[in-house]
């Protein structure tokens, strides 16, 4: 597979790799990461790419990175980054048989996104380094499609400002001292 170009749009099919190793704690007995991604990949579903010991690393699934002309002032905070990075939406799913626990549901190269997916709490995003390939291929998109927005600022709302309160306090108090009395202090006062 390889990329598709619309006049607007990048489509990119990218590989996910995905790392289960032995969890830390006795409560939790794996610990699974998305920690690579495979530009151009063809289709797959939790093959297994390398086994070490107990660490097993899978290619979980390929999914399409859709880059839009819309959306490239997120791609230019991804590639702002220490290490620029496309994030990966994991959903929990109920593992039953050879079943693996998680579904791979997203990749994307907007910050802005992923930090949507992380408001929600229900998925787990993780954060995988771009290649370089896929750094030029953003970078590349981003120049051809960008355009800065000149800054607008606010027009301040002109009040009138006379010193006058009109609508201020309740108007069955006649004093002009207390305009936040409640009136039923004020009738007592006056009968006293």
């Amino acid at each position: 597979m390889t990329a598709v170009a619309h006049d607007k749009q990048l489509l990119l099919p990218l590989g996910v790799v995905v790392r289960r190793a032995p969890g830390v704690t006795r409560w939790v007995p794996w610990n699974w990461r998305a920690v690579a991604v495979l530009p151009g990949a063809g289709p797959a579903e939790w093959r297994e790419l390398r086994r070490d010991g107990d660490v097993v690393e899978y290619h979980a699934a390929t999914l399409t990175l859709d880059l839009h002309h819309t959306q490239t002032d997120a791609y230019l905070e991804a590639l702002r980054a220490r290490v620029p990075s496309v994030y990966v939406v994991m959903r929990p799913v109920a593992a039953q048989g050879g079943q693996m626990p998680f579904e791979v549901t997203l990749v994307t190269a907007s910050p802005f996104e992923a930090q949507d997916y992380c408001d929600t709490g229900e998925e787990m995003v993780e954060r995988v380094p771009m290649p370089e390939g896929l750094i030029a291929l953003i970078r590349d998109f981003v120049a051809a499609h960008h355009v800065e927005e000149a800054f607008k600022k606010r027009k301040r709302d002109w009040v009138r400002v006379t010193g006058s309160e009109d609508g201020i306090g309740d108007a069955r108090i006649p004093q002009t001292t207390d305009v936040y009395r409640a009136p039923s202090r004020a009738r007592k006062e006056r009968m006293h």
